[in-house]
């Protein structure tokens, strides 16, 4: 079994200290073999890091409208019966099980605080001004806070589909956005800025190699990325192929609407 002492000795290893501002991704599977499970590892991101964050998503608040903007990556609901299993947000819903305990254990540490979003709340530690940056209209200026204070990227048994900060790459660039709605206890709130994709993602990895650290314990994969890099590398793929970082699925909704804007905005040759 993996030990807490492995988790910090391995955490050290990769460069991060009692400085250090991180955004952690974590699988469901990286704490199969690690004594305390998810416990284990928050608690050895807290002891290694000043401050710890990691995405606590509610993708079960969404609903779906009758109309909408158009090319905005989604099929319209005809009736109310499609957004009947929809969830209220509040501080207190947990985040979505796929992406793994751990954000459910930070968000239950008696230090932690969690944005107000209710599609797209982050939870941290240490971490009250990068959460309280977030709003319906700038959905990843967590993202924009950590990369200013020179935060890093920790991928725990995960690639690149769920490294969000991507998105905010991908925004930084002009990259269409869209709209979705939340349900929230006073009414259905439009969000604005929402990123679209994240299957094409995977594939900057090998442009990433220069500037990741990476290491394993027990068969899970650990890569500490500094997200200012990260940003730079991705940006600049993103402004030399316009379609870097999009899926190849012909039916993605989110990706052809993506590919539509970027030809809308070719100007008419003379």
């Amino acid at each position: 079994m993996v030990s807490y002492r492995d988790l910090i000795n391995i955490l050290r290893d990769l460069g991060l200290e009692s400085y250090s501002r991180v955004l952690v991704h974590a699988s469901l599977t990286a704490f199969d073999h690690v004594s305390g499970g998810a416990r284990s590892l928050v608690g050895a991101l807290l002891e290694t890091c000043e401050t710890v964050i990691m995405p606590s998503f509610t993708f079960s608040t969404l609903v779906v409208p009758p109309i909408g903007p158009p090319e905005n990556g989604l099929v319209y609901a005809p009736g109310d019966h499609d957004n009947l299993d929809a969830n209220i947000f509040s501080l207190n819903l947990p985040a979505d099980e796929d992406l793994g305990p751990a954000p459910e254990v930070l968000r239950h540490h008696e230090h932690a605080g969690r944005s107000k979003h209710p599609i797209l709340s982050f939870v941290g530690v240490n971490a009250a001004e990068a959460l309280a940056a977030q709003t319906l209209e700038a959905p990843m200026a967590v993202i924009e806070w950590l990369a200013d204070f020179d935060g890093d990227i920790l991928l725990i048994g995960e690639g690149h589909r769920r490294n969000f900060s991507l998105h905010y790459a991908e925004k930084l660039i002009g990259r269409k956005q869209f709209t979705r709605w939340a349900l929230t206890r006073g009414a259905v709130v439009e969000c604005h800025g929402m990123p679209g994709c994240t299957r094409g993602f995977q594939s900057i990895a090998p442009r990433l190699d220069p500037i990741s650290r990476r290491d394993n314990l027990d068969g899970a994969p650990f890569e500490l990325i500094p997200l200012r890099d990260l940003l730079n590398v991705a940006t600049g793929w993103l402004r030399e192929d316009p379609t870097a970082l999009l899926c190849t699925d012909e039916h993605c909704l989110c990706c052809s609407a993506v590919r539509a804007d970027m030809q809308n905005r070719i100007p008419p040759s003379e």
